[in-house]
């Protein structure tokens, strides 16, 4: 990378903190009060007029900004269109679920994709004031200090996480399996309802890994560059680089990352 393109996302990273500081804020502010919930398509997934609100605030100020770039947000706003030079990939509240129902868990999540790649992300947690933060090539900090990954190196050593789809209620590929083979396999393992989050807490060495399914380019943007930046792997379950679609990961210390893969692709759960 030119020192050119890393002072471009270095600015690009900064843009996405504010904004994520500043929908983080709303959040904040509007935890355990009366706010609207719906459901989208299944009882299992929620939206508020609070993840609304934030996605509004973030998309306008992205396209006033920085106007004709590309916008992927969770609830539809702006211009989504990923083959821009610029992509931003947003998830205004990850862990609806968790907000609407007062449990203290969630997120604000910015992804920076430039030419396709995932190049910078901002992760914040606002009841904790935890803001995670990466670009390509200057590493990942939390609240301005440097993050590494654990170095665990024994799977049944490790404290991981996992989540589990929309679609659980209906569907047989439900990653109960995998869960189960996990928790025998490890000292423990953890459902906290936000994917951002999770990886957040690999790239901290809170986690020692993390894996889900069926999930989306916004719960996995930020958070990969995270991860990466601070010496962990992400890949597909078969050890391919995330897809962009976000639909699978398998995150970990990088130590921990082949006995990981070994384990989940041996029993086929990942379809």
């Amino acid at each position: 990378m030119t020192e050119a393109r890393r002072r471009e996302a270095r600015e690009a990273l900064a843009f996405a903190e504010r904004l994520a500081r500043e929908a983080g804020k709303i959040q904040r502010e509007r935890y355990e009060t009366s706010f609207k919930v719906e459901t989208k398509g299944t009882t299992t997934n929620l939206v508020t007029e609070v993840d609304k609100q934030c996605e509004a605030l973030i998309v306008g100020a992205i396209e006033r900004e920085r106007p004709g770039e590309g916008i992927l947000a969770e609830e539809g706003g702006g211009y989504d269109d990923r083959n821009a030079e610029w992509c931003w990939v947003v998830d205004p509240l990850d862990g609806t679920t968790n907000f609407a129902h007062g449990y203290p868990r969630f997120c604000v999540s910015i992804g920076v994709e430039r030419d396709g790649e995932r190049e910078a992300g901002a992760i914040y947690d606002p009841l904790l004031d935890e803001m995670f933060l990466a670009s390509r090539g200057d590493g990942a900090t939390l609240n301005g200090k440097p993050l590494r990954v654990s170095s665990e190196a024994t799977l049944v050593n490790a404290l991981a996480a996992t989540g589990f789809a929309y679609d659980i209620h209906q569907s047989e590929d439900d990653n109960l399996a995998n869960f189960a083979r996990m928790i025998k396999a490890t000292r423990a393992v953890r459902r906290d309802g936000s994917a951002a989050l999770d990886l957040c807490y690999v790239a901290a060495g809170r986690f020692d890994a993390f894996w889900e399914f069926k999930l989306h380019p916004w719960d996995v943007s930020a958070g990969v560059v995270i991860v990466e930046e601070a010496g962990g792997r992400c890949t597909d379950v078969v050890g391919d680089p995330v897809p962009r679609s976000g639909a699978e990961i398998i995150a970990s210390n990088t130590a921990l990352h082949d006995p990981i893969l070994e384990l989940l692709e041996r029993h086929g759960q990942h379809n």
